[in-house]
């Protein structure tokens, strides 16, 4: 069940950031300011961290660098704070808690 729910809820959060991006383009000023930041995960299945990663790789303004150990380090179109454990819930807390009924 869970994972049927997954989708709904990845192309909703696409669809949130196709418009911030889409936003970012049209503005006259151009408000960007990328940046690779670090997020961490507490999945354990590595197919799940693999599902995790692409699933930031599919939402505009994301894309995942490098996966080490229990961190994913994520190019990011613009870094609001410098703290992990924002990034973390920003970027990876939407998708992670569906994940983890579904793989653990």
């Amino acid at each position: 069940m869970w994972a049927v729910l997954y989708m709904p809820v990845l192309v909703w959060y696409m669809l949130k950031a196709n418009l911030d991006v889409l936003y970012r383009v049209i503005h006259p000023d151009l408000p960007i300011k990328p940046g690779i930041v670090k997020i961490k995960t507490s999945l354990k299945n590595p197919i799940a961290r693999a599902i995790l990663c692409n699933s930031i790789t599919l939402t505009p303004g994301t894309l995942s660098v490098d996966i080490e150990g229990d961190v994913i380090y994520v190019h990011w179109i613009y870094v609001r704070k410098r703290s992990v454990d924002s990034h973390t819930e920003v970027i990876g807390g939407r998708f992670e808690d569906i994940l983890k009924k579904v793989f653990e």
